[in-house]
């Protein structure tokens, strides 16, 4: 297999100064690694991965990477890395490109990506298709189009990648690629330094802003029960919340539901909330807007309980329940209990 695939993983919370203990995968990253390999896979090119940071620090980030079906796990080491810098992760990335060769090179749309990936991309001469949702394959000799949103969802756009000899730069979207798909194997970890020096780095960066203990991370979810706007009143989100607790789930609404102040923005799903791909999203009088639809499309299995028959969310549903909520809930909750 030839050179083709890079994936740029990235760590939670990376560039923060740790005084201890591991760092866990960014999910979205993982998801990028499986959108990697099906990208390789389908051009019959070896798809590799990238971690960068202290050396110390990446070495069992690397060896956990390794036991991915990967060609090569770069290590991509430098005291310059400790701490995330948009200088630092252009430059070293920069260098890396020109060592690997990719023909792609696939990041996690996250904020950090977003603060260095156009950067890189300048320097590159290179444009970067952001916030990728899917990845056809199209022509003779098969050719990977890009599929991404216009219009808050509304619309789908298509790109292709067409400079000749040039090195194509997406991201992936979360929850557009599913981390379960990301497959086992062995692979070797080379270290890579890119020799940063000092004068590179424009920033000093301050301590990482603390998000509140309370903060819900619903992307981390793997079952959500979701309310919209046919719940009523605020009294009535017992019912719901009953549901979720029956189930083990994260209780999550549709903006109208946190614009009210019912529950909090932390909770909200949607264009202007949490992106999330659980196992199972199960939509309570939700009507299924596009705005709140961006937001769950990754979802594995879709229930949708509303009463009204064309509610749009039934569109994307697996499962569909045309009846009356507060009929409907009660039930469903007693069912689970037992």
């Amino acid at each position: 297999m030839s050179a083709g695939v890079l994936v740029v993983m990235e760590t939670k919370g990376a560039g923060e100064r740790r005084t201890g203990g591991g760092a866990a995968w960014h999910r979205v990253s993982t998801e990028a690694l499986a959108a990697g390999q099906t990208l390789a896979a389908e051009l019959g090119v070896a798809c590799s991965a990238a971690v960068l940071g202290e050396s110390a620090a990446i070495a069992p980030l690397a060896a956990e990477l390794a036991a991915h079906r990967l060609e090569t796990v770069w290590a991509v080491g430098d005291d310059l890395l400790a701490v995330y810098t948009a200088d630092g992760w252009t430059a070293a990335l920069e260098r890396l490109i020109a060592q690997a060769e990719p023909k792609f090179v696939v990041f996690p749309h996250t904020y950090q990506v977003r603060d260095y990936a156009p950067a890189l991309a300048t320097r590159l001469g290179e444009a970067l298709i952001g916030d990728v949702t899917a990845i056809q394959m199209a022509g003779e000799p098969r050719e990977p189009l890009f599929v991404r949103q216009w219009m808050q969802g509304k619309l789908n756009a298509v790109y292709r990648h067409r400079k000749p000899g040039g090195v194509c730069l997406l991201s992936v979207q979360a929850g557009s690629f599913r981390a379960d798909a990301v497959q086992a194997g062995q692979s070797q970890v080379r270290e890579f330094a890119p020799k940063l020096a000092a004068e590179m780095i424009r920033t000093a960066p301050s301590e990482p802003v603390r998000e509140a203990a309370q903060t819900v991370d619903l992307s981390a979810a793997e079952v959500i029960v979701g309310v919209g706007r046919g719940i009523g009143e605020q009294e009535n989100l017992k019912l719901v919340e009953d549901l979720a607790q029956a189930l083990g789930a994260e209780l999550a609404a549709s903006r109208p539901i946190c614009d009210a102040g019912w529950l909090p923005l932390e909770r909200q799903v949607g264009s202007s909330g949490q992106t999330v791909a659980p196992k199972l999203y199960l939509a309570v009088g939700i009507s299924g807007a596009i705005q709140h639809l961006v937001g769950m499309k990754g979802a594995k299995t879709v229930i949708a309980i509303n009463k009204d028959a064309d509610a749009p969310i039934f569109e994307v549903a697996d499962i569909g329940v045309v009846g009356d909520l507060f009929e409907v809930v009660p039930a469903l909750t007693r069912t689970i209990r037992g």
